[in-house]
């Protein structure tokens, strides 16, 4: 007989056959979730039809919103087959003075407010979740919320709470994405998910391309020695392809070559171990960072945000 945490492992695999994996938020010029500006259905069927065509079978995205809904429509409408990880896209609920870009001092009031709108944005995702339960194969309490150098921490213990809701909610596997140097300082959180969802970012670390894999399989071993009953999968790795600042990044790191090389040898170790790794990401986002296009924020699809296709599809 299987043990609880056995079972917990098999239930994840049987929701994530080995398959291609990728990050989509399709925001176009002019778009963005900060203005409430989302792909229309024509769009998103586009975008998606792209991806289809290069084999992803699972796609992820962020926020309980109506863009991820229509998302789920496209996807049944056109018999597309993708499965969809959903996160809550939650907001800090405390100030963080470590944080380097953010300074920020919210009275208890204002934070208070912004852990009733967290709450708020878990019930969206439950509902979405359960209004597509043939499409949402993994639900998210959130997104690297417990870095020292977070921008939208939330303490471990409501973090935790989110996870039981989502697991009583929604019967889905429950997951927390966060960063790779994070996970070992979080084990109450790992206890409650079902799937541990790393985040391994060479790039940002200071590697060069080829430490890069090194990097991600040190991170992946680790983390799965530390976690032996769950199961493990990247949800962003990547490589941008541009950078305005060197302050993390090596100086002619971030460019197309390096994200073709960094993502074939990448492919050929994950594929090689069916290791379910979600790209970050599928297109370029003007919207995120500041006004220079060449933010690395802004950089890391596998596409323009025109559409047409970087390097890595072009050979």
């Amino acid at each position: 007989m299987l043990k609880s945490s056995d079972k917990q492992k098999k239930n994840s695999e049987n929701f994530f056959e080995w398959g291609r994996a990728i990050c989509y938020s399709g925001y176009r010029e002019g778009q963005s979730p900060k203005t409430c500006i989302y792909p229309t259905y024509e769009q998103i069927k586009e975008d998606l039809e792209l991806l289809d065509s290069l084999g992803f079978k699972y796609i992820r995205m962020y926020d309980p919103i109506s863009y991820a809904e229509m998302t789920c429509d496209v996807i049944r409408d056109c018999g597309l087959g993708m499965k969809m990880m959903l996160g809550p896209d939650l907001i800090s609920e405390v100030n963080n003075p470590g944080c380097p870009w953010m300074k920020t001092n919210y009275s208890e009031e204002e934070l208070k407010q912004r852990a009733k709108r967290n709450d708020a944005n878990i019930d969206k995702l439950i509902h979405i979740a359960n209004k597509n339960p043939d499409i949402i194969n993994a639900v998210s309490i959130g997104n690297e919320n417990t870095p020292e150098w977070g921008a939208n921490n939330v303490p471990v213990d409501r973090l935790v709470r989110f996870a039981k809701r989502l697991k009583e909610g929604t019967g889905k596997p429950v997951t927390f994405n966060e960063g790779a140097f994070e996970w070992e300082k979080i084990p109450e959180i790992a206890e409650q998910v079902d799937i541990i969802s790393i985040h391994s970012y060479p790039l940002w670390y200071g590697n060069t391309v080829e430490e890069a894999l090194e990097v991600n399989k040190t991170w992946y071993k680790k983390i799965k020695e530390m976690y032996p009953d769950k199961f493990v999968l990247f949800s962003e790795v990547g490589w941008a392809t541009n950078c305005a600042d060197f302050k993390q990044m090596k100086e002619g790191q971030a460019n197309e070559e390096n994200q073709k090389k960094y993502y074939d040898e990448f492919w050929k170790w994950a594929d090689s171990e069916k290791i379910i790794a979600y790209m970050f990401e599928a297109f370029d986002e003007p919207w995120k960072g500041g006004n220079r296009p060449n933010e690395a924020e802004k950089n890391w699809g596998i596409f323009y945000v025109d559409r047409s296709p970087k390097l890595i599809l072009r050979e």
